[in-house]
């Protein structure tokens, strides 16, 4: 069963610069280490929810890497992953309800401190759909804990995360594939409820890709975090925690 949010992939220029940036506007930034094909590496930004920010950083140009090709576009809200219970099952129940999804795949990185994590991911065929990240290793190696998830703008999580889909029929047909359930007619589109998190799709027509788009936290003070502080991911800090 998929569970819930696990992480928002943010890509940055400078991972030193963009680690400066998040402190700046009150979170507590975590190294995150090299990850095994070495050209990438990562900071995090972990909640007492049990998601994170994933700050992310190219070391070398990469044309084979699945991200690479956003770093044409610049800096800012690249991807995003959901948490199985069991990844294998749950990719075979999506595929069994007609979903275009490749594999699990094995990944991993090593921390600052030498320690070598490991996970196992799988990846739907189309970009507005998020990747699955299932842990090989206790997930405690993988995503800070205790006071990395203390924050001083009092942010404690992942309230929405808001998607861009060219067609919102289609759109919610393969996130219900995915995830086994219906969605909800919003406001902005179609939503999707994981835990205390929700998915929203909607139609933006001045953006050049589909995907995850921009994101609304909950605690701290009400209020959008300055873009160039940010490295381009729009990001709303004020939604009142869930009891």
């Amino acid at each position: 069963m998929i569970t819930c949010i696990d992480h928002i992939v943010i890509l940055v220029q400078d991972l030193s610069t963009a680690t400066d940036d998040y402190t700046a506007l009150g979170f507590t930034v975590t190294p995150g280490g090299v990850h095994a094909d070495g050209a990438t590496h990562n900071a995090l930004v972990a909640f007492a929810d049990g998601s994170y920010l994933e700050l992310l950083a190219f070391r070398r140009e990469a044309p084979e890497h699945i991200w690479w090709r956003h770093t044409a576009d610049g800096e800012g809200v690249i991807d995003f992953a959901l948490l199985p219970d069991a990844i294998d099952e749950d990719v075979a129940a999506a595929c069994s309800r007609g979903l275009d999804i490749a594999g699990p795949f094995s990944g991993g990185r090593e921390r600052p401190d030498g320690v070598r994590i490991a996970w196992k991911t799988a990846r739907p065929a189309t970009p507005d759909l998020p990747f699955l990240c299932g842990d090989v290793t206790p997930r405690d190696l993988r995503v800070p804990t205790g006071a990395a998830q203390q924050h001083a703008n009092g942010v404690t999580g992942i309230a929405r995360v808001l998607v861009v889909t060219r067609n919102l029929a289609e759109s919610a047909a393969r996130y219900h594939a995915l995830l086994g359930v219906e969605g909800m007619t919003v406001a902005e589109g179609v939503s999707f409820s994981l835990g205390a998190s929700t998915i929203v799709l909607t139609v933006l027509n001045d953006r050049r890709r589909e995907g995850p788009w921009a994101l609304e936290l909950y605690g701290g003070a009400p209020g959008d975090l300055d873009l160039a502080r940010t490295h381009g991911a729009p990001i709303h800090i004020g939604v009142l925690s869930p009891q």
